[in-house]
């Protein structure tokens, strides 16, 4: 059981569900319409599927946008076929489609539903033209019906609002972006910091999941329009909206940290000697905030818990590295700057993940 439910909380299977229902439905109620209409009643499910989306206002403006771009595409074909008349039918064609794709750029109107207005346009010429009105009634009006069914059960149907995608790409990113700050840092302990050019390839997997991540909590707020569900999820979709922005602005600030530590290495750049151990302090640091990282909640508001030990973890961490860099002589302009810019990063992730003492320890 619990199997099933986890496959239903997936954004493409709940659409197969809603597509496969509102086809259905569209198809039966279109055979109960009069016999001119009911005898095309195959228009009406190819509508649901048009209309079913992620979100409900994704399904609404893609029903809307697709009623009218195959009508602009009927209107075209028409107009244009009166008006050629006397040349052959290879011109008009040509000139029929040539005239929609111009008129599928006005994107602020059709959007992805674009591509409909052409598709229309050669349709209407090929089977339409003995009798338009009657073509337009039936097959725009049939696709309507089926999209105004998918629309109601995208709806009603477990109005999507794409949680659990968001938060299980919440989740992953906090994963990896705590595993780069704890590879950065075994390598500052190793002594081996890898070029600049191997570390930005490794970077790739963490952009890669940082976009997807954008990507669903963009989804979550687009779901949450017109949505019947969106009053009882709104704390959880605000949460994701703020776990999501924060990581994002961590993500930058950490980039730029381990660029600095990469390129500049201050540990080696004169500022300390080795035996002072500046490259193991920036190490327990990055290793402070990885762990700030994969802990995003307090477990209670009553007590120290584990999130609470990472902060203090990782606050003292940040603060042996600043007094390290306050004792520290300038003998290396870049290395100094590149490590206090490296302290400024690691204070300012600490401040967007709202990593604080909750219970101070009494004097």
């Amino acid at each position: 059981m619990g199997w099933v439910i986890a496959r239903l909380q997936q954004p493409w299977v709940q659409r197969a569900v809603r597509a496969a229902l509102a086809a259905g439905l569209s198809w039966q109620v279109a055979l109960l319409l009069p016999p001119s209409l009911s005898e095309y009643a195959y228009y009406a499910p190819l509508g649901a599927v048009i209309a079913v989306s992620p979100t409900v206002a994704d399904s609404a403006s893609a029903a809307w946008r697709s009623i009218v771009a195959i009508l602009v595409g009927f209107g075209l074909a028409v107009a244009l076929f009166e008006a050629t008349r006397g040349v052959s039918n290879a011109i008009t064609i040509a000139l029929i489609v040539a005239v929609a794709i111009v008129v599928e750029q006005w994107r602020w109107l059709f959007r992805e539903q674009a591509s409909w207005v052409s598709f229309a346009a050669v349709l209407m010429l090929t089977v339409g033209t003995a009798d338009p009105a009657e073509y337009a009634l039936r097959y725009a009006g049939l696709t309507l019906l089926g999209a105004a069914i998918g629309v109601l059960v995208t709806s009603l149907l477990f109005p999507p609002l794409q949680l659990t995608t968001a938060e299980q790409r919440i989740a992953r990113t906090r994963v990896l972006l705590a595993e780069h700050l704890e590879t950065i840092a075994a390598s500052l302990r190793s002594g081996q910091v890898p070029e600049l050019g191997e570390w930005e390839a490794r970077g790739d997997q963490l952009d890669h999941a940082l976009d997807r991540m954008r990507s669903a909590e963009a989804m979550v707020e687009r779901a949450r329009r017109a949505n019947p569900r969106a009053r009882r999820w709104r704390g959880t979709a605000s949460n994701i909206r703020e776990q999501s922005r924060a990581l994002d602005r961590v993500a930058v600030l950490i980039d730029d940290l381990t660029t600095l530590v990469v390129e500049f290495q201050p540990h080696r750049r004169g500022l300390d000697r080795v035996d002072d151990g500046t490259g193991w302090v920036l190490a327990d640091s990055l290793d402070g905030l990885a762990g700030v990282v994969r802990i995003p909640y307090h477990a209670t508001d009553t007590e120290p818990d584990e999130r609470d030990a990472a902060i203090a973890t990782a606050l003292a961490a940040a603060d042996r590295l600043t007094a390290l860099l306050r004792g520290s002589e300038i003998g290396d302009d870049e290395g100094f700057f590149a490590l206090a810019a490296v302290t400024i990063g690691m204070h300012r992730s600490l401040a967007t993940l709202e990593a604080h003492v909750r219970f101070p320890t009494p004097a």
